[in-house]
C-alpha cells in the first residue's frame, strides 16, 4: 500500500513537470529573436565617406572604370551601399571616355551592380568626326564586369549635331558595340545646312547677279510656303519594336 500511494503521487507530478517543460519550449520557440544591442539590426550607416572614389584596371594596368560620389554610406543590416551624386566613368584604350552621373546611386553587396537614379545623364565625348552623344533617363542599371547597361524607363538620345531619338527601354552592350532600343522608338533628324554658291555668283556680271537673285527668290518662295519648313526633317515612329544600332 505504501508503494502504490507513492507512485500515485509521483506520476502526476512528473506529468505536470513534463507539461511545464513543453510549455516553456513552445513559448521560447514562438518568441521573436531579441534584437542585438550592437546596432546592426537598425538601418543606420556604420561608416560614411566623403568624396568617395574607387577604380578598377584591366590585366595590363589600363584604367577600366572609375566610380566616385560626393558621399557614400554603408548599412550593416543589409550590407547595402548608397551614393549621393554618383559619377561612373568608363574608359577604353584609344577611345573617348563615357561618363554617367545621377543624383542617387546604390551598389550591390558583391559590387557587381551599380544602380543610378534621378536625372541620370550619360555623356560620350566627341571624337574622330563623331559628335557628342548624350542619353537622358531617370534610371540605369550598370554591370561593369559584364560591360552591360540597361534601363526599362524612357530615354532621350541626342547625337550632335541635330539627331534626337526617343524610346522606352535600352540595352547597351559594349562588347558588341550595340545599343538596342526596346519600345516606342521615335527619331528626329535635321539635315545640316550646306554652304551655298554665293561666292561663285559674286564673280559674274551685274546681269547674271540679277538673274541669280531672281532664281534664288523663287526658290525661297517655294521653300518658305506656309506650313512648310526650310530644313528637311525625317521622322519615324515605331511602337513596340526592337531597334539595334551599331555604336563605337
Amino acid at each position: 500500500m505504501h508503494f502504490g500511494t507513492k507512485a500515485a503521487i509521483t506520476f502526476p507530478l512528473a506529468l505536470l513537470l513534463l507539461l511545464a517543460l513543453l510549455t516553456f519550449w513552445i513559448n521560447r520557440s514562438v518568441q521573436p529573436t531579441a534584437p542585438k544591442l550592437d546596432g546592426s539590426s537598425r538601418h543606420d550607416p556604420d561608416y560614411i565617406m566623403s568624396n568617395f572614389v574607387t577604380t578598377q584596371t584591366d590585366i595590363n594596368g589600363d584604367l577600366r572604370y572609375k566610380l566616385a560620389a560626393v558621399e557614400m554610406r554603408h548599412f550593416p543590416d543589409n550590407d547595402s551601399t548608397e551614393l549621393q551624386r554618383p559619377r561612373y566613368t568608363q574608359f577604353a584604350v584609344g577611345k573617348p571616355y563615357t561618363e554617367v552621373q545621377g543624383l542617387r546611386g546604390f551598389v550591390s553587396t558583391d559590387g557587381e551592380e551599380v544602380k543610378l537614379l534621378d536625372n541620370v545623364k550619360v555623356t560620350r565625348q566627341a571624337y574622330a568626326g563623331k559628335g557628342e552623344m548624350t542619353v537622358e533617363t531617370d534610371y540605369l542599371n550598370i554591370r561593369p564586369n559584364d560591360e552591360l547597361v540597361t534601363t526599362d524607363r524612357p530615354v532621350v538620345i541626342r547625337q550632335a549635331p541635330k539627331t534626337v531619338i526617343y524610346a522606352t527601354g535600352m540595352i547597351y552592350e559594349k562588347k558588341q558595340h550595340t545599343v538596342t532600343l526596346l519600345h516606342k522608338v521615335r527619331a528626329h533628324y535635321e539635315k545640316p545646312v550646306m554652304a551655298n554658291s554665293a561666292a561663285a555668283s559674286e564673280k559674274t556680271g551685274a546681269t547674271n547677279k540679277k538673274t541669280a537673285a531672281g532664281k534664288q527668290a523663287q526658290t525661297n518662295a517655294v521653300k518658305n510656303k506656309p506650313g512648310q519648313k526650310a530644313l528637311k526633317q525625317d521622322k519615324s515612329n515605331t511602337n513596340n519594336v526592337r531597334i539595334r544600332r551599331h555604336y563605337e
